[in-house]
């Protein structure tokens, strides 16, 4: 069975930083995983996603440039360090997994993970 368990969230102010944690569990494949954020009212949107053991990644315009996606094979752990972090930032954040590779025209699709965390709430005040 697959866990994706994340944490790390929090409430800062415009400027600071936060660094998301997902440890995987369960979890043999190989394929996309990622970041994906939630804000109330609003449609869940990719923000980062690589495949582990390769240079791939991706990222949304918006965080481009101060959001990094990084893992750690032996702590089986995804993390997303956000800085520079601004009140349009704040959300809900969910660490996703795919069967599947990430491809650029389809990373940010959330329909294309399988499996998904609880999330983690991001407040940013200014």
């Amino acid at each position: 069975q697959v866990q994706l368990v994340e944490s790390g969230g929090g409430s800062v102010q415009a400027g600071g930083s936060l660094r998301l944690s997902c440890v995987a569990s369960g979890y043999a494949a190989r394929g996309c995983m990622g970041w994906f954020r939630q804000a109330p009212g609003k449609e869940r949107e990719g923000v980062a996603v690589m495949v582990p053991g390769r240079s791939i990644t991706f990222y949304a315009d918006p965080v481009k440039g101060r959001f990094t996606i990084s893992r750690d094979n032996a702590k089986n752990t995804l993390y997303l360090q956000m800085n520079s972090l601004k009140p349009e930032d704040s959300a809900v954040y969910f660490c996703a997994a795919s069967e599947y590779g990430c491809y650029s025209g389809s990373w940010w699709r959330s329909d294309q993970y399988l499996y998904w965390g609880q999330g983690t709430q991001v407040t940013v005040s200014s």
